[in-house]
């Protein structure tokens, strides 16, 4: 990897890192920034502050996520522009989730026209035609098979999974009627119990999966995954 992607990598985490604290009061232990073709992914580790680890000892996890939503939401626009600032090119989507029982969460920015200067993604990785059939499989499960997939692996801890064309009717209405953010709960929990106890994750990709993630984009029926393994 180049030396001007690794800085534009230091610079969005470390400007990332201050965000957090300054919303959030307490910032990460670290943050992992990765670019690839279209892709810029952060994952956090040991984030959770003193208040939300009351709120989790006394099972209040719905309030952890419902402030985060909201914070976190004002946060995109931030990094957004930041991004643009460093890099030159300005990410059209973002997408974000915690995994509260790890103290770890995930960002995960869209740039339409790519990076320049980043590496291409892994589209041939290990397990890559079995891990989808899992996740179309899970899909089923919680909502209805995806009209598409795609796969690919950022770096050598890195999957990112794309999914379109997932939501049925029902959720379409709740999404109309103004309760998105409750079917985003719901759906976070059932598709993230199928991916936490899932011991078909690390057989398919000969690792360890650390880490799960999943976040929706009502308005383009798209869902973003993102796997955190050992390396390989």
């Amino acid at each position: 990897m180049n030396q001007k992607v690794n800085q534009y990598q230091q610079l969005i985490g470390s400007y990332t890192g201050k965000l957090l604290r300054d919303h959030f009061g307490k910032g990460p232990e670290s943050i992992s920034v990765s670019m690839g073709g279209h892709f810029v992914t952060m994952y956090l580790r040991n984030f959770l502050t003193p208040s939300e680890r009351v709120l989790l000892e006394q099972d209040h996890e719905m309030i952890i996520h419902q402030m985060r939503e909201k914070l976190t939401q004002m946060m995109i626009p931030e990094i957004t522009s930041y991004i643009q600032l460093v890099t030159g090119v300005k990410p059209s989507e973002f997408y974000y989730d915690w995994a509260l029982h790890n103290k770890s969460g995930m960002l995960v920015g869209f740039v339409p026209e790519g990076f320049e200067e980043a590496p291409e993604v892994n589209e041939n990785y290990e397990g890559k035609q079995r891990l989808e059939q899992e996740i179309n499989k899970i899909s089923r499960l919680v909502q209805r098979e995806p009209d598409e997939i795609y796969s690919c692996e950022l770096n050598a801890r890195t999957i990112l999974i794309i999914r379109k064309g997932i939501l049925v009717r029902i959720e379409k209405e709740l999404i109309r009627l103004g309760h998105g953010e409750l079917l985003k709960g719901v759906k976070r929990n059932l598709e993230k119990t199928y991916m936490h106890n899932n011991n078909n994750f690390d057989e398919i990709l000969n690792r360890q999966v650390l880490d799960s993630f999943a976040d929706w984009n009502y308005s383009q029926d798209k869902s973003v995954m993102m796997l955190v393994t050992q390396s390989k």
